[in-house]
């Protein structure tokens, strides 16, 4: 008896140690989290003012404001989920809905997981090789929204993927065994029960896209463009390619500096805002679903 409740003792501070460092290892990541965005804060919220967002940028980037890179940030996160959004889903779908298992799948899958591990800036260059040059989209924001539509699509199937197989087989037998087509099963039972996970891998790619420097490099961003764009034809500035040039090859690193924090600080909170008004999409449908 005494051996059992040794080993069963043993057992608990094996489980308390190792769940002591899982909890330390989160506070961890949420503290350095924490630090980033302090540090971010408090080098750029002296910047941030009415004018810095709404103004043109001026003597060589050394004064003025970031409204054209917010603009084209905005843009550009547009069309690469225009694109990749519908394009991802229904791959996911056709994966994980109709394609059998077998050699066909597996080849998709892992088609799919090397993708997913492309550099960014291999699409970048595949990007102005087709879009900018084959296609003749020139350097636009369409030839980098859809640049960067294919370096988060991966993300979009995998996530729709995962979020289809969590729906329960038991709906799809139901409505199948009810005379229903499997499209219509597909779209109208599995699809809206698994859409609030869905929306996960849309979050996932806002944050994605909104970040990427490599790819707009080749395909849209310009240095220095005071202006807005006026179609999806023209080239714009953003935020990413913006706050790396006032960072490291500005006419005046110096003098920019502040604004340098102060455009990571922008980015920071268009991600953020993102990221919240998605999360309240997916909060809404999981409602829906529910309540169905």
């Amino acid at each position: 008896m005494s051996a059992k409740i040794k080993l069963a003792k043993k057992k608990k501070r094996s489980q308390n140690i190792a769940f002591g460092l899982f909890t330390l290892t989160s506070y961890a990541i949420v503290a350095l989290l924490f630090v980033i965005l302090a540090f971010i804060v408090i080098k750029g919220i002296g910047v941030i003012s009415w004018e810095f967002i709404s103004e043109m940028p001026k003597n060589g980037m050394t004064e003025g404001g970031i409204f054209p890179a917010i603009v084209g940030t905005l843009c550009l996160v547009l069309v690469s989920m225009v694109f990749a959004f519908p394009v991802g889903v229904l791959a996911a779908i056709y994966m994980n809905e109709y394609v059998r298992d077998g050699i066909l799948k597996k080849i998709i899958k892992q088609m799919t997981n090397n993708l997913a591990g492309v550099p960014s800036i291999v699409f970048g260059l595949f990007g102005m090789s087709l879009f900018v040059n084959k296609m003749g989209f020139g350097d636009s924001i369409l030839a980098g929204g859809l640049t960067l539509g294919l370096l988060v699509l991966p993300i979009v199937i995998r996530t729709t993927e995962e979020s289809l197989k969590a729906v329960d087989d038991t709906f799809r037998q139901a409505s199948l065994g009810l005379g229903a087509s499997k499209w219509e099963t597909t779209s109208k039972v599995v699809f809206p029960i698994a859409f609030p996970n869905v929306i996960t891998g849309l979050i996932l790619s806002i944050g994605r896209v909104s970040g990427e420097t490599a790819p707009i490099l080749f395909t849209v961003a310009a240095y220095f463009l005071p202006k807005l764009p006026t179609s999806i034809f023209d080239q714009a500035m953003a935020l990413p390619y913006h706050l790396y040039v006032i960072s490291t090859s500005g006419t005046n690193i110096e003098a920019s500096r502040a604004m340098a924090y102060g455009t990571a600080l922008v980015l920071i909170i268009i991600v953020l805002i993102s990221n919240l008004l998605a999360n309240a999409l997916r909060k809404y449908y999981g409602k829906k679903v529910k309540m169905n």
